[in-house]
């Protein structure tokens, strides 16, 4: 992030991330969020040419972070789903706003960040041994799971661990 991004700009993406975390992706207009800084909303123009650019932006944190989190369980447990899993349902449920802003719409792939969505798909690509058609199987899977999870679309009485250990179970050799 720090290489894309002026320190004004980044001042800037900062302010927008922490409207978005605390409001949801309705409230991030460039009005709110130059008043948050104090400033009039055309000065923001200097630094993102619109609202789109500040969300691509934070969708960049979102899968730099996400990546960072499952690069990080691979390490502790290589090949493990379980843990890739873990890691990405308890990252995505500690920033529901800017796991559905990044997730709830087209991914804008031209405007990111050169490989970076490769990086965030490689710890799930290495544990489903390279297999494309499965690796999008299980990232279909969790996402489900984080999104229903997110917008509170389970009961109360839900097992949602043992749902995720036989959904992953699914996808293990038999």
């Amino acid at each position: 992030m720090a290489d894309r991004l002026t320190p004004r700009a980044r001042e800037i993406a900062t302010e927008a991330r922490i409207l978005l975390e605390e409001s949801g992706p309705a409230a991030l207009t460039l009005r709110a969020l130059a008043d948050r800084l104090g400033i009039k909303a055309p000065s923001l123009y200097k630094h993102f040419p619109d609202k789109h650019a500040v969300e691509v932006e934070l969708i960049a944190q979102m899968l730099e972070e996400s990546a960072a989190a499952m690069e990080s369980a691979e390490e502790h447990e290589p090949g493990s789903l379980s843990a890739l899993a873990e890691a990405y349902r308890t990252y995505a449920l500690a920033h529901p706003h800017l796991y559905c802003l990044a997730t709830e719409r087209p991914l804008p792939r031209a405007a990111l960040p050169a490989g970076l969505e490769d990086r965030a798909a490689m710890p799930l690509m290495r544990a489903c041994g390279g297999d494309l058609d499965t690796a999008r199987s299980v990232w279909a899977f969790a996402h489900g799971m984080v999104i229903l999870e997110i917008h509170g679309r389970f009961p109360d009485d839900a097992d949602l661990a043992a749902a995720w250990k036989r959904g992953l179970k699914a996808f293990q050799p038999q």
